[in-house]
């Protein structure tokens, strides 16, 4: 869907941003881009949607090079969410999220359905919010909205810049879980930047991490913390390192739901081997003694298993 090939990107005052990057992003998958602050991930996201022109290098969408893209047909085809939400704010919700279906001349009629679909998706009543003013929704309510108009014109792709990192812990964590609930619905190629290593493994397919420019691995999460590349990135992940693994008592996180369809797990399996397997499958069904005792699922764990880990840190 996406593709670097040897990517540079040097500012006038001499700042190397992206110093020789190549990766590629898959088509619907959730592909989160993390370091420390300045290591370049914010300009290698914007090089996407060419709001910052890249000094050397291709990057392609679909096998195409996104200089032979008309820049206004590339940019809506790309929806954008920003940490600063950047509502207009003497526009009503619905006007917000309208703008770019009429700039696509939409009917009338179609970007009404459209307006209401999006927000009861992300839990809005739509006859509700639809006119009010952003100053009358809450922080958290802003931010779904900003993600709404983002979708609003149906794009392949979703770029998110530490879309949650202004929120407070509560509305950051329920916000993290609707986007993955999203995710699963819209099945979008969303390329996130955040520098939290907890948002990175709870959201992630997978993960690339940059330093000081360079792209220093990328892999599932489960790759990137159980096989660093190096120092940097053990240290970087510290806090979900194997060394300071202590038992984690699954069975407080367990559902009851015993259906069939997810795979089996012993209740004995590690909490690294229960990781690897979410990096496929959404739920899993946990076994003791060959029978099923309740389910699992991928962000209960994620959450439990970044929490427990975190307290083992040193």
């Amino acid at each position: 869907m996406i593709r670097f090939e040897h990517v540079k990107k040097t500012f006038q005052d001499g700042t190397t941003a992206i110093k020789d990057s190549s990766f590629d992003v898959k088509e619907g998958e959730f592909f989160v881009i993390i370091g420390p602050s300045g290591c370049g991930k914010t300009t290698t996201l914007k090089t996407i949607n060419r709001l910052i022109p890249i000094s050397d290098g291709t990057i392609f969408i679909q096998d195409k090079k996104i200089s032979e893209y008309d820049i206004n047909k590339l940019r809506w085809n790309i929806g954008y969410v920003l940490q600063q939400i950047a509502l207009f704010p003497h526009l009503t919700i619905e006007e917000n999220i309208s703008i770019v279906p009429e700039l696509k001349k939409w009917t009338r009629e179609d970007i009404a359905n459209r307006v209401t679909e999006l927000l009861n998706m992300v839990g809005l009543d739509a006859e509700k919010y639809r006119k009010r003013l952003p100053h009358e929704l809450s922080g958290g309510e802003q931010q779904r909205i900003g993600v709404v108009r983002a979708l609003a014109a149906d794009p392949d792709i979703i770029l998110m810049d530490e879309p949650f990192s202004a929120l407070d812990p509560i509305s950051r964590e329920k916000l993290q879980n609707d986007i993955q609930d999203l995710q699963k619905k819209i099945k979008k190629t969303i390329v996130f930047v955040t520098h939290d290593i907890r948002e990175a493994v709870k959201l992630a397919d997978r993960v690339c991490l940059m330093k000081s420019g360079d792209i220093i691995q990328v892999g599932t999460p489960e790759e990137i913390i159980h096989n660093p590349a190096n120092d940097f990135v053990r240290t970087f992940t510290k806090s979900v390192q194997p060394e300071h693994k202590h038992d984690l008592d699954i069975t407080t996180i367990l559902t009851d739901d015993v259906t069939e369809g997810a795979p089996e797990i012993s209740i004995d399996t590690s909490p690294f081997d229960i990781l690897r397997h979410f990096t496929s499958n959404e739920r899993l069904l946990i076994t003791k003694n060959n029978r099923p005792i309740g389910s699992l699922t991928k962000a209960t764990f994620t959450d439990a298993f970044i929490e427990h880990f975190e307290k083992g840190a040193v």
